[in-house]
């Protein structure tokens, strides 16, 4: 059965791009590029238990690093994301490593910190000939490669699902691993873990780089997508809807950072529709009614529902 659950999305998400319409197309293409950033974010709060607040100052960093290397260096958004990606590890390991101090509401209010700063500076004139200041970078939206009879929302549709596939193939051996069962260990019982021989200080810092890593290649896919960045795009309320998306998705669940993106992107639109005099009342209930109504997160209530099913199916049988 799995199986063709499997074949039916894959064939749905090959389709989808050339039944819809390109706004559409650019749609699921930030959809999929948010789902990233919740994965790394999931990474470390949901299976790691740290908590962070400034998540959005990576997204900010590899949508930067991809603009920088884009418009002023000529490079191609293929190089630029890797770049974005190894940019944001090393940045998060050396936040990562004296964040060991703190723990909970302090390690939180520390990544707030992060966030709350690195928009203001993007805006610091000495940094202006490379960030644009307060004007921000435009770029332009690549042309599908090798004469392919697709348009640029097509291509970057495909070119943004392969880094999903790619990233999330990759979280799900990392969690499968040694170091995915210490990363577990320590935020369920870390004296346990220490007991044991988990090096703890590493594995959080490694965790926390890798995190960064997811972050900032959404961020770069993301820039690109959108062909526009600006430091008014990062502020803190992005870290904030990164924190909301993983509850709402599911914590410690990777396909709960998918039911995530889904919800950032969809509602706030759909709110919007409904009033914009009071589209953030909206979706303050709505979020309330979801946090309520499914503790466990979208993918929490769909993982029981089968499991249900499956019971019932059982005893019928």
């Amino acid at each position: 059965m799995q199986k063709y659950l499997a074949a039916l999305l894959a064939i749905t998400l090959a389709v989808l791009p050339f039944a819809l319409e390109d706004y559409y197309v650019f749609q699921l293409t930030l959809i999929l590029a948010t789902s990233i950033a919740l994965l790394g974010l999931n990474l470390l709060t949901g299976f790691n238990g740290q908590i962070s607040l400034g998540h959005g100052a990576f997204f900010a960093l590899g949508a930067y690093t991809q603009a920088i290397l884009m418009d002023r260096l000529g490079l191609s958004y293929a190089v630029g994301v890797p770049v974005a990606g190894v940019l944001c590890l090393l940045f998060g390991m050396a936040f990562g490593l004296p964040a060991l101090r703190l723990e909970g509401l302090y390690l939180a209010l520390a990544t707030f910190a992060l966030g709350v700063s690195l928009p203001q500076l993007l805006k610091y004139r000495h940094f202006a000939a490379w960030t644009g200041g307060v004007q921000g970078i435009t770029l332009q939206k690549p042309a599908a490669p090798f004469g392919l009879a697709l348009s640029p929302d097509q291509w970057l549709y495909f070119f943004t699902l392969a880094w999903v596939l790619l990233c999330f193939f990759s979280a799900r051996r990392l969690l499968r691993s040694h170091v995915g069962r210490a990363i577990i260990a320590i935020r369920d019982q870390p004296i346990a873990a220490l007991a044991l021989g988990v090096d703890v200080a590493r594995t959080k810092t490694f965790t926390f780089g890798a995190s960064a890593l997811y972050t900032g290649v959404a961020g770069a896919l993301s820039a690109v997508a959108v062909q526009f960045v600006a430091p008014d795009s990062f502020s803190v309320l992005l870290s904030i809807d990164l924190l909301v998306g993983i509850v709402v998705g599911g914590i410690a669940s990777l396909s709960g950072a998918v039911f995530g993106a889904v919800f950032l992107r969809v509602v706030p639109a759909l709110t919007e529709e409904l009033s914009k005099t009071a589209t953030g009342a909206i979706y303050g209930v709505v979020l309330i009614v979801f946090v309520y109504a499914l503790p466990l997160g979208i993918a929490g209530f769909v993982r029981r529902t089968t499991a249900r099913l499956r019971a019932v199916r059982s005893e019928r049988t």
